[in-house]
């Protein structure tokens, strides 16, 4: 018996030794410097990558071409070789994107047995399904404007109807828009943002087609329709979608008037008595593109993700000039595979993030967002829910007009829109490392030039995930065959990548998740 009890009493010393043995190892170790491997960030590396990824080997990486799939091959090497595993399997970094490329219609249309010209008449804008419909009747819906205060659709049913609307918004006597009162544009005003407004009132109405007088779009859309329709291209790439897409038809005002003789006058609706007949014939082909993605799982709150994403295509080959875009957006792209270094070195010294890290770099980007909508909207790799915050980068090697004699800069846009704490984290992150001039003049949803909403940040902003772009202007070679890694300025791209990175480091490894203080509401 007694000497089971020192049995006992020897074992539990042990363990009490080791315990406080384990103890003292976790204090004892030094708190990570991420200045260590924020240096590992450096122009020389960024260099010797874009050179060979904006090179014109990579034919410009059009969505879906050779050129895309050398790029995307090119980064998967680049993470197996630093031993940085896919989130989907072993060897498999592509999240597959379904993506369709669709002509510009053939489309005839008669209006009381007059054929109408293609381009001169109306333009078909959109993505509408083969189809061929008559009516007998038109309703007319002044601006097509669906707001709280203000309804053109008041006693009138447009279900299976043709909707024919002009663009605009009318004002009240002392020049305010009558939806708001102000003199600002509005959603409804101008521009594409009011046709899409207009065309989702018409189509959650039940209308069968729109169309929509605008005088002052109509020259510049028959000028790029008419480049498209002798160019060679494939057609508009989009996502695939199965649902048929409402036909829009814009029309001067000749065609308009030939519909509703009043239309510039009168904004009241109505009915109007005209045979109209639509024959639309569509070609669809498919295009197989991909995301590619690598990951670092998190030592203490793993299914807590931050995304660092930059866009892996850009415009192609275009009258055999290759348009290599090396600051849009291949200095995002390499500025990633920097950061992804950065923190494996942190890993293999035993200072893993302690929330996981996924590097996204997205497809189709230069045709609308397609591959970071893909990810948020259709198959999220992680749950959008456990997704902390996204940083994005798209074009950091280069000063724009506006900073000719400020090189040391970066635009920052969306950075405190959702979370007044992601703002803090990157303000700590430059005041302590970087000491960048942090230019917030874009960070406003009602900028003019919209650079909240068109680079692939948007599509995790939209589901009120905190997102900062991180983003230098445009410059005169902007989407140009000039814009090669020769006129990349390397120490700002260094400099920018490890802001990004010291950015990322804080809003990993901090105690707390960020708090989405400015959620928008639904």
């Amino acid at each position: 018996m007694k000497k089971l009890i020192l049995g006992v009493t020897l074992s539990a010393l042990a363990f009490s030794c080791n315990s406080t043995k384990n103890s003292v190892d976790s204090k004892s170790k030094a708190p990570a410097d991420p200045t260590k491997y924020g240096n590992t960030i450096t122009s020389a590396e960024l260099k010797e990558m874009l050179y060979i990824y904006a090179s014109d080997e990579f034919e410009g990486r059009n969505t879906g071409e050779p050129g895309q799939k050398k790029a995307v091959e090119y980064l998967k090497q680049q993470y197996k070789n630093l031993e940085i595993p896919s989130p989907l399997s072993d060897d498999d970094y592509f999240q597959e994107v379904a993506l369709e490329a669709r002509k510009t219609p053939e489309v005839s249309i008669q209006l009381n047995n007059k054929n109408l010209l293609n381009l001169e008449d109306f333009i078909s804008i959109g993505s509408p399904t083969t189809q061929s419909f008559s009516v007998n009747d038109i309703v007319y819906a002044g601006y097509g404007i669906e707001a709280e205060n203000y309804s053109d659709y008041k006693n009138i049913d447009v279900k299976n109807k043709v909707v024919l609307i002009k663009a605009g918004e009318p004002k009240n006597e002392d020049g305010t828009y009558v939806t708001t009162g102000k003199t600002e544009n509005t959603t409804w005003s101008e521009g594409r943002r009011a046709r899409s407004a207009k065309k989702n009132v018409a189509s959650e109405k039940g209308a069968k087609a729109i169309i929509i007088l605008d005088d002052v779009t109509f020259p510049r859309y028959a000028a790029y329709y008419k480049r498209v329709a002798n160019s060679q291209s494939k057609g508009r790439i989009s996502l695939i979608n199965n649902d048929s897409d409402l036909p829009q038809f814009m029309v001067n005002s000749t065609t308009a008037k030939a519909i509703y003789e009043n239309i510039l006058e009168d904004d009241q609706a109505k009915t109007i008595n005209t045979s109209l007949s639509i024959d639309i014939k569509s070609e669809v082909t498919p295009v197989h593109s991909e995301n590619v993605v690598a990951f670092i799982k998190g030592t203490e709150k793993p299914d807590e993700i931050v995304v660092i994403s930059a866009h892996l295509d850009h415009e192609g080959v275009k009258d055999g000039k290759v348009y290599n875009g090396a600051d849009d957006d291949g200095s995002g792209t390499v500025a990633i595979l920097e950061i992804a270094e950065a923190f494996k070195t942190a890993v293999n010294d035993g200072y893993g993030p302690k929330r996981s890290i996924l590097f996204l770099h997205v497809t189709g980007e230069e045709k609308g967002l397609l591959g970071s909508k893909y990810y948020t909207d259709s198959d999220p790799i992680f749950p959008l829910e456990n997704t902390v915050a996204n940083l994005n980068i798209d074009m950091i090697g280069r000063v724009d007009d506006a900073h000719k004699d400020d090189r040391n800069y970066v635009y920052v846009i969306g950075s405190d829109m959702l979370s007044s704490e992601l703002d803090s984290a990157l303000q700590k992150a430059n005041n302590n490392y970087t000491k960048i001039n942090l230019d917030y003049r874009y960070n406003n949803e009602t900028d003019p030039n919209r650079y909240y909403y068109r680079s692939d940040h948007y599509n995790f902003a939209k589901n009120n995930i905190p997102v900062i772009f991180y983003y230098n202007g445009t410059h005169e070679d902007y989407h140009r065959p000039t814009d090669t890694p020769d006129k990349i300025e390397y120490d700002l791209l260094e400099n920018r990548t490890r802001l990004v990175f010291y950015t990322a480091w804080e809003v990993a490894n901090r105690e707390q998740r960020l708090i989405v203080d400015k959620a928008k509401k639904d």
